[in-house]
């Protein structure tokens, strides 16, 4: 199986979601990890479904919905986080609002749109076979901003995910530096699409670090071991996808899941023996 593993790697398209799944998986091990810590999943949804109005807008507007889908989601993020934190209004319903309007839009968009959207699906359910070299470079940018970003206001991201009102109380930016990190997961989220889709890149987002969070306390190392299992998941997706001939995107947040649920069972056993760091 291993040789299998090999001579399918020899195709340019397998090479691509490799490369693809690998960056996907180190900006997971960055930005998951927060969103696990600051218990944001739910906005992470949120941010990802209304981006598809992005996508609808590429469309009609016959340009790359990559590019319309980053800006869609940007928006998204900053009116998720500046609602939330100034109006009397539940998060929660905030979130539902922008949700429902993003995936209306893109809809219309589509509806509005000359032709038929032959790869509509792939940005829904996910295709990482069919990520093409544009699409790395897009990736690769977009991993180089979350990276420096992150590496410069790592300290305060650590704050403000365990305790807001003592970084407030340290005179950091809290308001400020929660909408950049949504940002951040907006650039996360359009980075993930291509390789996932829509309606899984929550999975990928969550899953690798609330795996990775279960083996150790450290936040650096809880971020290495994420990006670790997020390559893991992301191999092997691709090989028993291409082994059983099912879809790869699901099939890498099925092992995903998988793997998380069993872990529970370990990481236990280890807490109990006193192992876990």
């Amino acid at each position: 199986m291993v040789t299998e593993l090999f001579e399918v790697l020899q195709y340019g398209f397998m090479q691509n979601a490799l490369i693809a799944g690998t960056v996907a998986s180190i900006i997971c091990g960055l930005v998951g990890v927060f969103i696990v810590l600051k218990r944001i999943t739910f906005i992470s949804g949120g941010i990802a479904h209304t981006s598809f109005g992005g996508i609808g807008l590429g469309y009609l507007l016959s340009v790359n919905p990559i590019i319309t889908a980053v800006f869609f989601s940007l928006v998204s993020a900053i009116g998720i986080g500046v609602i939330s934190k100034r109006s009397h209004l539940h998060e929660d319903t905030v979130i539902g609002v922008i949700w429902a309007m993003g995936m209306s839009l893109g809809v219309i968009f589509i509806g509005m749109s000359p032709g038929y959207a032959p790869d509509l699906m792939s940005y829904l359910f996910g295709n990482i076979l069919a990520v093409t070299s544009w699409d790395i470079q897009m990736m690769l940018l977009l991993a180089a901003i979350i990276s420096i970003t992150i590496s410069a206001f790592f300290k305060e991201f650590v704050v403000i995910s365990f305790d807001e009102e003592y970084a407030r109380a340290m005179g950091i930016p809290t308001e400020a530096l929660y909408l950049l990190l949504l940002c951040l997961v907006a650039l996360t989220v359009v980075l993930l699409i291509k390789v996932v889709g829509i309606i899984m890149v929550i999975a990928l987002l969550t899953i690798p670090a609330a795996t990775a969070s279960q083996y150790s306390k450290d936040i650096k190392k809880i971020i290495a071991l994420s990006i670790a299992f997020g390559i893991f998941f992301v191999i092997s997706g691709l090989w028993l996808s291409y082994l059983l001939d099912i879809a790869s995107g699901a099939t890498i947040v099925l092992i995903a899941g998988s793997t998380f649920l069993l872990s529970i069972g370990v990481s236990e056993k280890l807490r109990g023996a006193g192992l876990e760091r």
